[in-house]
């Protein structure tokens, strides 16, 4: 609110302290725009002769560079109680010097007397921060250029060893080894995949939808010879997450869907492999569900795979619950990460304290 004062010479006075006080660039105005007094700041800052402001149109102050029309129709219209002045950006063009850019605030400093009106015109010089904004904002643009970059490279790099493993594996004798070289191409090429996903979506955030469909289709072209036989189904809702997040969840979903594609259908047996991530805040579900031959019954006795060991540490790694149950048919894995309530940290917290 502007301040009130109810004499025009204590308004002019009070004014006046203001300016002669302040460390700001400032400069106080008749309602005309004819100068009354400015800081010794804005003097020393835009190389003004401090005897040669008053009575002096604004117009003609300094070498004319504030004779900008703009701003003397919003000052006018200030004065007149009509409009504000808040926050208006120029830049200040001054003949042999730089342009500086500055942000301009007015007032009106009323009393009761329409007949005196002053305003007190603030000014902020803000070119070496936006000088200083925009080579943050190169820099990170060249970041992300050099980081997909290398990304894609990544992914060439690794579709090279694939393919070295694969001609390895058609070379080897042993089948146990011919068997272990496919995984290492299977994962490998994977890895290719989520590499590519992140090189060609925007540096930070991931849309989950795209890119678990982008890798299932991957797997699905180097893994399922026949697709009228095997499909992969994605329900994904629109979540987004972090690059760091979602290379691991991807890297959850090949391993299981490659398990999946390896044990669940044998001898040529038709079926689906339904790919679902939905979340609520910060609590979301991860599944790779199949309509398969189901887990043996042996389970506790079957001894965990190197796949089986990977989604393990990922799961571990994002907080997450891994859960594994029969569809009847087929085998339902889960990752569920579950943020926990201000409620439950608080009664935690409160039965820590009671066993201590």
């Amino acid at each position: 609110m502007a301040p009130q004062v109810s004499h025009p010479d204590v308004a002019l006075n009070l004014a006046l302290a203001i300016i002669a006080s302040s460390t700001a660039p400032l400069l106080l105005l008749h309602g005309d725009l004819t100068l009354v007094g400015a800081s010794k700041s804005f003097c020393r800052a835009f190389g003004i002769d401090p005897v040669t402001v008053p009575d002096k149109a604004l117009r003609d102050l300094g070498a004319g560079e504030w004779n900008v029309p703009q701003l003397n129709i919003l000052l006018k219209a200030t004065a007149a109680g009509q409009a504000e002045v808040e926050g208006y950006e120029l830049d200040l063009h001054r003949p042999g010097t730089p342009d500086r850019r500055l942000v301009l605030n007015a007032q009106k400093l009323a009393h009761g007397d329409e007949g005196n009106i002053l305003l007190l015109l603030s000014v902020m010089d803000v070119t070496d921060a936006r000088i200083a904004e925009k080579l943050k904002d190169d820099l990170l643009r060249d970041k992300a250029v050099l980081l997909q970059e290398l990304q894609h490279r990544v992914a060439n790099s690794l579709q090279i060893i694939a393919s070295v493993l694969m001609q390895s594996a058609r070379k080897v004798q042993s089948e146990e080894a011919r068997s272990h070289l496919h995984d290492a191409h299977q994962r490998v090429m994977s890895v290719a995949s989520l590499q590519h996903q992140l090189a060609a979506s925007a540096i930070g955030d991931v849309e989950l939808r795209p890119y678990f469909t982008a890798l299932c289709e991957s797997i699905g072209a180097s893994m399922i010879r026949d697709h009228t036989k095997l499909s992969l189904d994605i329900d994904i809702d629109g979540s987004v997450t972090s690059a760091d997040e979602s290379v691991s969840l991807g890297l959850i979903v090949t391993e299981l869907v490659i398990n999946a594609l390896k044990h669940a259908f044998p001898n040529d047996r038709n079926g689906t492999i339904k790919v679902g991530y939905y979340a609520q805040g910060p609590n979301w579900t991860l599944s790779v569900v199949d309509n398969g031959v189901g887990m043996p019954k042996d389970v506790a006795s079957t001894k965990p795979g190197l796949g089986t060991s990977i989604v393990q540490a990922l799961a571990a790694q994002l907080r997450g619950v891994i859960k594994i149950a029969d569809a009847n048919p087929g085998t339902a894995v889960s990752i569920t990460h579950t943020q926990p309530s201000v409620v439950e940290v608080a009664n935690d917290t409160v039965q820590a304290g009671q066993a201590v």
